[in-house]
Formats: C-alpha cells, structure tokens, sequence
C-alpha cells in the first residue's frame, strides 16, 4: 500500500494503515474558502489537517494521524459552508468568479469532513469558538481538574484546552460520578477512568496497530468507561504507546508515573538500540539521570511508536552493577586505577604480543565511529582475528527485529564483522594457546561461548564495559565506557538507514566514552593518532568507508537518511 508525499510515493505500514497526515495526491487539487480566503489544497484531505497545513490549530482529543476516524469527542468543530446552487444545481458564482456560500447553522467535525470543492471553512468563527466552550463545559461535568497532583501535568490537552477555550466556572449543581482509580489494567499501564474523556484512542490503537482486540468502552451515559475484557489484561508488548496518545492522563506508565514533572526533563533526541529497528525516541532526563523514551515520530522507521521492551531498555544504564573506575590487576590483587596508568600499562604489555597472538571481539551494538576506530587500532597491530556476537531473535512483523544487535550493519561496513565465523577460531585458538591476548569490547565473552577457564588461560584480557559480568571479574584490565544515550555517534538500522545517536546525559563515574579511550590506547601502542575530537573521527570515517561518501552530520538529519552499503 503506497500513498504520496509531496512527489514521492511513500510506503504505508502494512499494520499501520492510517496515515492521514500524509498529503493527499496533489494532482487533485480542489479550491476551498478557508477563513476568508480562497486557497488550493489537495483532495481528500480532512478540515483539521487542512488547517494544520496553514498554521491553524482545531483543538482535538480522538483525532490521531495514525489512527481511524473516531469522531467521538467533538472538538474539532468547525463551520462550514457549501455553495449555493441554482434551480438546475449549478453553483451560483459571485462577481469575483467564486462560489456563493451558504453557511450551515450546525457545526461540522473537522476529522470527519474531508474538503471538496467550492467547500468553506471558518475555524474561529464565533459559532466555532462558541461549540469549543461548550464541549469542554461538557468533558468537565464529570472530569476532575486534579492538575497539581495529576502526573499528566504539563502535557496534558485537557488542562491546555480548558485554559484556552474553558469558562472557568461549572454550571453543573449535582454530584459528580466518581469512576474507578488507579486501576491496574495491566502489567505496565495504571487506568485512572476518572480522567478519561472516552476518546477512544487506546481502543483503536490495540485493535488496529497491534491487533490486540482487548480494550472497550463498558456501561452507559455517564457512567461509561474504558475496560479490558473481563479476565484479560493489557499487556500486549506495545501497550505503553497508549500512554503517550490518550491526552488526558487517564493511562498512565507505572514505571514514570510519579518519577518526575515533564517540564524538568530535558528532551534529546536519539535512537533506541534495543534491536535491529532503531525506532528514533526522545530521551526524557534530568541532571545526569534517564527518567523516560518516548517515541519521535519517523514514517521511515517507525511511525509513531516504539515496543515497551526498548522503552524499557535503560534502566540497565543505572544498575548497581555499573562500572564507574578503571580497574587492573586480577582475583584479590584488582584494584582501582587511574585512566593513565592503565593506558601505560596496556601499552607496555600489548607491545609483547603478536598480531595473531592477538583477538578482539567488538559489539555490534556500537557505534559507526567507534567499531570503525577499533578496525583501525586493530589493523594497526595487524591483529588477524576479529568478529562481533550475533543475537538473533523472533522478531514479530512490526517494530521488533530478528536482530537484537542495532547496528550488525555498522559492523559490517566497518568490516569489524566477520559473521560470527571468526568466533570459533578464536575460542580455538584460546584453548590450544596460539590466541594470548584478548580485547572484548562491549561484550561478554560467554555469550560467545568462553567458558571461565578459558579466559583463565589468557595471558592478557582487556574489556571496555558497561556492567560487570563474567568477562570483567576475570579481565587483567577494565576500562568502564559509556551507554547509548552517554555518547555521539551513528548507527545503521536493518533496512541500511543511516541514524544519529545523540549524548543525552554524562558518562557516571571517571567512566569515558569509548572514542577517547580507543583514541589513546592507540596512541599508548605506538599507533599514533590524528584524531582528537568526535568530529575528527566522524570526518575521517566518512573519507575512508564508501558508503559514506561525501557526507556530514547535518546531512543524516533528526530523521537519519537512506545509504546502500553493499
């Protein structure tokens, strides 16, 4: 299923059909009165993207570029005009040569009405401005202004639009219906129904993006709200992309909820790395400190949502098991060192050995610039043996990829990958004792099937990590190096979309990011090094790997951009 953007033919989500911000085809322009004006916009466009397009804002709570038309809430009302028609229902032209309107004394909703020709449109007419204070009289019967203890506060529609188009005052005399609170609808997701304007937005989410059919509207009149089917929970693996579209606060995330106000976060736009999508999100955190990801809408990768496993996937970066200090030395002899005396001595002792006495086992979760500085290094010291661990894993048609690592492309194009064929030889070679020295970056090595003894034989192990694990407690040298959102740097997604990674908070601890360290390890080996700032390195990258030719940073944009590789 295809659609057009501007002169570009876009691919639709085969499980997200509804993409209404896309333009319509512009080829079939129809002319409209908007606001006064007679303007051009293309067929098939509803009022409320109509008006987007020109600057104009219809407030809405159910409308959702992504989602089916509700119409529920009735927000989006406008007044609407249609040409006067002669007895033979031609239209009646003016002395400017335009349509005559007939105005209809009942507002229209703007997400159902697409525009057709000779239509007229008044977004902030007296009667349109008048419908919007009467709707939010009317969602505020029964909802509570709870804004100071409400965790919605601050993006919340409903405490936006009642300060702009409320009255400020209640008519209503009678005692409000209480609705349930703080309902555990699933394992992720806390229901206040109190707050719930019934946009629907949660319902056509499950039932249309993730076919998860479990969410519904129970009772009657006022007393109706949302529900899962009785016995079933919401915990279908997308459920909390719920809580970023219901716009009032009624789905809230259990993890976030109550952790911290909106307006201290500060919002950096980044790429998750969870898996072989990079689905692009905006990392939620404040003074050093990781609060939250929430989706950044990309129609190239991920539209607008993200599974709760990579949203999730943080918290690791704050585990008590996270390394802040360079360490040397092995068992009851390990102690804290300096980043200098731990350079020295990784240059005086790597200089003993070989190239192919020599193994490195990068990540393919790094970055563009740092696997393409340590194929550098490791050529440098002619090592032979070099690959990345494979994580395969059942991805599920949409946003999970079959690739757990976010960027096996990077290592290719790096030509640090060798497609995990190199991973025997060099357990092999650990095990006959040809292989005497070994860099495990980013990885555990049992994960590549080194069992304890193995890496007991070593007669020199390095690791740059982020956690202790088996590799680290048995490693002569461990260099504590930076998380996802700790650094600058690209990533290439599964479909060979080029992405930036953007530095959201500092590395805890004396802990680097692993360009500096790589930088002077190869300095402290003899290697040299003309690089001296991440904009060196991205540069001289980009001179040396084709696919990257004659780009630069601006170039990849927020939105990254589309390379070949092979």
């Amino acid at each position: 299923m295809k659609a057009r953007l501007g002169n570009k033919m876009v691919k639709k989500h085969s499980m997200n059909p509804f993409n209404h911000d896309i333009p319509a085809n512009r080829e079939e322009m129809v002319n409209i009165h908007f606001n006064g004006e007679w303007v051009e916009v293309p067929k098939g466009l509803n009022v409320v993207e109509v008006a987007k397009s020109f600057g104009e804002f219809i407030p809405h709570y159910c409308y959702h570029p992504k989602l089916s038309i509700s119409g529920n809430c009735r927000m989006c009302l406008f007044e609407m005009g249609m040409p006067k028609r002669d007895p033979e229902r031609k239209p009646i032209i003016d002395k400017n040569g335009k349509p005559e309107l007939m105005w209809i004394p009942k507002p229209q909703i703007g997400c159902a009405t697409p525009v057709t020709e000779g239509m007229g449109v008044r977004t902030d007419s007296p009667l349109a401005k008048e419908c919007r204070k009467a709707i939010m009289e009317f969602l505020l019967i029964n909802h509570p202004l709870d804004c100071p203890i409400c965790d919605q506060a601050g993006e919340c529609k409903l405490q936006e639009y009642s300060t702009e188009y409320g009255s400020g005052e209640s008519r209503f005399v009678e005692d409000k219906v209480k609705k349930p609170k703080n309902v555990d609808l699933g394992e992720r997701i806390v229901l206040d129904d109190e707050r719930c304007v019934l946009c629907t937005r949660c319902v056509r989410f499950a039932n249309e993006v993730v076919n998860d059919d479990i969410l519904g509207i129970v009772n009657r009149g006022s007393y109706n709200a949302i529900a899962a089917h009785e016995g079933q929970r919401f915990d279908n693996p997308y459920s909390l992309n719920t809580v970023d579209i219901c716009p009032v606060g009624a789905l809230t995330s259990k993890d976030f909820r109550f952790k911290m106000r909106v307006w201290f976060l500060k919002e950096t736009k980044s790429v998750c790395s969870g898996c072989g999508t990079g689905c692009n999100i905006t990392v939620g955190s404040r003074q050093d400190t990781v609060y939250r990801f929430t989706p950044r809408s990309n129609d190239a990768v991920n539209s607008h949502w993200m599974c709760d496993k990579g949203r999730l996937g943080f918290h690791y970066l704050q585990d008590e098991k996270r390394i802040t200090e360079p360490h040397m030395g092995k068992g009851k002899l390990r102690f804290i060192t300096t980043w200098e005396q731990i350079y020295l001595e990784i240059g005086k002792q790597i200089k003993k050995f070989k190239g192919e006495e020599i193994a490195i086992i990068a990540s393919a979760r790094m970055t563009n610039e740092e696997l393409f500085l340590l194929k550098t290094w490791a050529d440098e010291l002619s090592v032979v043996f070099m690959d990345v661990i494979s994580r395969p894993q059942e991805g599920d048609n949409f946003l999970r990829s079959q690739d757990c690592n976010s960027n096996t492309l990077g290592a290719t194009m790096t030509g640090v990958s060798n497609r995990g064929k190199n991973l025997k030889k060099i357990l092999k070679g650990v095990r006959d004792g040809s292989i005497k020295c070994m860099i495990a970056w980013q990885e555990d090595l049992t994960e590549a099937g080194f069992v304890s003894q193995d890496l007991e034989k070593l007669d020199f192990l390095i690791t740059a990590s982020i956690l202790k694990n088996t590799t680290s407690d048995l490693a002569s040298f461990v260099l504590p190096v930076a998380g996802f959102v700790e650094k600058r740097g690209t990533m290439i997604n599964v479909h060979s979309r080029l992405q930036r990674l953007n530095k959201a908070v500092a590395v805890p601890g004396k802990g680097k990011e692993d360009w500096e360290v790589l930088c002077r390890l190869r300095e402290v080996t003899g290697c040299g090094n003309g690089v001296h700032s991440f904009d060196d390195l991205f540069q001289s990258m980009v001179k040396n790997l084709k696919p990257l030719k004659g780009l630069n940073w601006g170039k990849i944009t927020d939105l990254g951009l589309d390379i070949k590789i092979y």
